[in-house]
């Protein structure tokens, strides 16, 4: 039984190694900024989950520990690096794309925006009415 445990540990720490090298050569050959971004995004994201899952196997099955630690730091990788590669592409989609060269959205909105309908609200600056017993002040 510890054979096999230490057999899947090992495969996935090997393919763990396997997306992580793709992830970093990708990210370091590809030619642009919106096709590198699925590197990081996609097979480094694979790379590091899997050696916090063969961490989480091992001291789980031979060590007979259940590691939280590594449960959530793979939860979060796993729920924040979509969202980060999300944010990147509209931040880049902003500064360089062409409004000519994109799809239509099939809406008056351009891509990667939001335009909210309800109207702009300014801060407005109030008068606080003073206190019956204080002294007015001297200028």
């Amino acid at each position: 039984m510890e054979l096999i445990v230490e057999i899947i540990i090992s495969a996935l720490l090997v393919s763990a190694g396997i997306f992580g090298l793709i992830g970093s050569f990708g990210l370091i050959k590809l030619p642009d900024t919106m096709t590198r971004l699925h590197a990081p995004t996609k097979a480094s994201t694979l790379g590091v989950g899997g050696v916090l899952i063969a961490s989480m196997l091992y001291f789980w099955i031979i060590k007979g520990q259940l590691s939280w630690h590594e449960f959530l730091i793979t939860m979060f990788l796993l729920l924040t690096a979509p969202i980060t590669a999300n944010f990147i592409a509209k931040a880049h989609m902003h500064r360089f794309a062409n409004k000519d060269d994109m799809p239509d959205t099939g809406t008056p909105r351009d891509w990667a925006t939001f335009e909210d309908e309800a109207e702009e609200m300014h801060p407005v600056m109030t008068r606080v009415a003073p206190k019956a017993d204080a002294k007015p002040l001297d200028h």
